[in-house]
């Protein structure tokens, strides 16, 4: 199955705050995905105020407005794309997101098709 480990920051994060510890330490979580063969996809995002939002106006219509659909106090900074066999090795991949980033995270699975 496949799961969503996602990581949140502050609105106001700055990348270039993370100390060169919290950095080893991200860089070497990846690794262990990697040589685990779990890693399908890593991502950083851009600032939540570059994001742009799409919402629906009328039946044939969306608007695009500045910035991120929810107005929250923590976005979603980074994530990734994890194969793993089941929801408790996802579980710990996720404790192990947590510790390297120190912040908060979220583990999710996907749908499986046959789940729709």
């Amino acid at each position: 199955m496949q799961y969503l480990v996602a990581i949140f920051h502050p609105d106001d994060y700055d990348p270039a705050s993370e100390d060169p510890e919290t950095v080893r330490a991200i860089s070497a979580l990846n690794e262990e995905m990697v040589d685990a063969g779990v890693r399908v996809f890593v991502g950083g995002l851009q600032p939540p105020a570059r994001a742009k939002s799409f919402r629906r106006q009328s039946k044939h219509t969306e608007g695009i407005t500045d910035g991120p659909y929810l107005e929250t106090k923590e976005q979603i900074g980074g994530f990734w794309v994890l194969d793993v066999a089941n929801e408790g090795e996802a579980l710990e991949w996720g404790r192990k997101a947590a510790a390297a980033c120190r912040t908060p995270v979220e583990v999710r699975a996907f749908n499986r098709k046959e789940d729709r």
